[in-house]
């Protein structure tokens, strides 16, 4: 079967599910992990730029695309001449679906279950002594949050933080005084690149609390990505436990 994947993290979870470059014929810009693999298929396009005509000469037999990540418009056009899967992850349960979703496409049960399970155990291990108070930050000029109905609001729900904008959707556009509730400040990596130079942005405004660049694809890539961060989890507990 010749597949098109138009989310990064779904591709991640096709090749560890088992399926080769062979099979994953077309990926994404963003599609970046597993470096090694997905060096050797044709990139589309962005998530939400792909390039149809690119799609169209591949002649995929099935393209997988995502709710959030693309845009309905160009899926819907893929949709007139492909079989097109489209995915919607805010929770650990859609999340758990969709592996076992995949597993059945593409006949990997045995790995998806194992991968669902790997993601549970990850989870909860992964627990702060009490909730800590956090502002998760995605992007700069302007500023923009995460609201409650978000996969990475459901991953800090899980370790047991609180997310201050929870009584907001989506991905609010916020104030740097809106910050003020928080007791940890976190910069995400992705989709904005924070660095270390916007820490010291904050630190102007907000000198004595606790604020760190965090790994945004642990927050933010569903599929297999979160049974491979445990260790990850592990060192940021380890560090916000002092707060």
């Amino acid at each position: 079967m010749k597949i098109v994947s138009l989310v990064p993290s779904i591709t991640e979870a096709l090749f560890d599910l088992g399926l080769t470059e062979d099979e994953v014929i077309g990926r994404t810009k963003f599609c970046i992990h597993p470096k090694e693999k997905v060096k050797n298929v044709a990139v589309i396009g962005r998530t939400k730029n792909i390039n149809i005509e690119k799609i169209k000469a591949l002649q995929p037999d099935i393209i997988l695309a995502n709710k959030e990540e693309n845009i309905k418009e160009q899926v819907e056009a893929l949709m007139d001449d492909f079989k097109v899967v489209v995915t919607n992850v805010e929770t650990i349960e859609d999340n758990y679906y969709l592996l076992k979703n995949l597993g059945l496409i593409f006949n990997k049960e045995e790995r998806a279950q194992q991968f669902n399970l790997k993601t549970y155990e990850v989870l909860n291990q992964a627990k702060i002594d009490s909730p800590i108070k956090v502002a998760y930050l995605i992007w700069k000029n302007p500023y923009m949050t995460i609201g409650s109905d978000t996969f990475i609001h459901r991953i800090l729900s899980e370790i047991g933080f609180e997310n201050i904008f929870k009584n907001k959707t989506r991905y609010p556009i916020i104030e740097t005084e809106d910050l003020a509730e928080a007791e940890i400040i976190m910069l995400s990596s992705e989709p904005f690149p924070f660095k270390e130079k916007h820490i010291e942005e904050f630190k102007e405004f907000y000198p004595d609390k606790k604020i760190i660049i965090v790994d945004g694809e642990a927050f933010s890539w569903y599929g297999t990505h979160i049974a491979k961060c445990e260790n990850y989890f592990k060192e940021l507990i380890t560090e916000v436990n002092f707060v």
